[in-house]
C-alpha cells in the first residue's frame, strides 16, 4: 500500500471505515483493529479478568462488527460502537460460564515488557532495584484492580486507563451517566484504601496491547473475515 493510500483511510470518517470493515477491505480492518485493539482487550479483561478469554472475546467481537457493520449509523464514535459489542461479548461470556471468576491466578495477569516513567510516581529512594520495584508496582496495581467489583472494575478502566469520558463510558456500558460517576468515585476510594500515594496515578501503562499483541490479533480477525467470505453462497 502506499503512502498515499494509507494518508486516506487515516481521513476516513467512522461511517466510511464500518463500510469498507463490513466489506472485509483489508486496510480498513488493520486500521480499526490498529486503533482500538488495546482498549478493546482492557474492556475485555476487565471483565473476564482472563488474557485469553479476553483476547477471544475481542476477536469475537471484531468478527459480530464485521457481520453487523450495516447497522452502524454513526450516532456514537465507531471505537464506542466496538467498546458496546466487546462488552456484551465479555458479559456473555461470564454468564455462560455461570460461575463469578476468583482471584486471578498467575497465568492471567497480564504481563508487562514497560512501564512509563511516571509509573515510579517520582524517585525510587528506598526502594529495591528499579525494574524489581516497576515489577512489584505492576502486581500492585493490576491485582488490586483486580479485586474491584466487576462493575466498578469496568468503569474504573473505561474512565482512569481509557480516558473515556462520562458520557462516553455511559453510552458504552448503556447505564446513566450518574451511575458511571458513582462507581468510578468507589472504585477510586476502594484503591486508594490499598494503595500507596505514589501509586495512585500510575495507571496509563497498565494492560497494554501492542505490538506483537495488536498484529496477532489484526491477523487473526483477518483470517477469520476472509473464511466468512469465503463460506458465504
Amino acid at each position: 500500500m502506499t503512502a498515499a493510500a494509507r494518508l486516506d483511510y487515516e481521513k476516513l470518517g467512522d461511517l466510511e471505515l464500518a463500510r469498507r470493515l463490513g466489506a472485509g477491505d483489508a486496510a480498513a480492518v488493520r486500521l480499526i483493529t490498529a486503533r482500538n485493539n488495546q482498549r478493546l482487550f482492557r474492556t475485555a479483561w476487565s471483565i473476564l479478568r482472563s488474557r485469553a478469554d479476553a483476547e477471544d472475546a475481542v476477536q469475537n467481537a471484531y468478527l459480530r462488527a464485521f457481520a453487523a457493520a450495516g447497522e452502524f449509523e454513526g450516532r456514537s464514535s465507531l471505537s464506542t460502537w466496538l467498546t458496546r459489542i466487546v462488552i456484551n461479548e465479555a458479559l456473555g461470556r461470564k454468564r455462560a460460564a455461570g460461575r463469578r471468576l476468583a482471584a486471578l491466578d498467575g497465568g492471567s495477569v497480564t504481563m508487562l515488557d514497560e512501564y512509563r516513567e511516571k509509573l515510579m510516581g517520582g524517585s525510587t529512594t528506598g526502594l529495591p532495584d528499579g525494574s524489581l520495584a516497576r515489577e512489584q508496582i505492576r502486581r500492585m496495581l493490576e491485582q488490586a484492580i483486580a479485586r474491584l467489583p466487576d462493575a466498578f472494575r469496568l468503569v474504573f478502566v473505561l474512565r482512569e486507563i481509557e480516558g473515556l469520558s462520562v458520557e462516553e463510558a455511559a453510552e458504552a456500558l448503556g447505564v446513566a451517566a450518574a451511575t458511571v460517576k458513582t462507581r468510578h468515585f468507589r472504585a477510586r476510594r476502594r484503591l486508594q484504601e490499598e494503595l500507596a500515594p505514589e501509586l495512585k496515578s500510575a495507571l496509563s501503562g497498565t494492560f497494554p496491547f501492542a505490538g506483537a499483541d495488536c498484529e496477532a490479533m489484526t491477523a487473526r480477525v483477518l483470517a477469520a473475515i476472509r473464511g466468512w467470505a469465503d463460506s458465504k453462497p
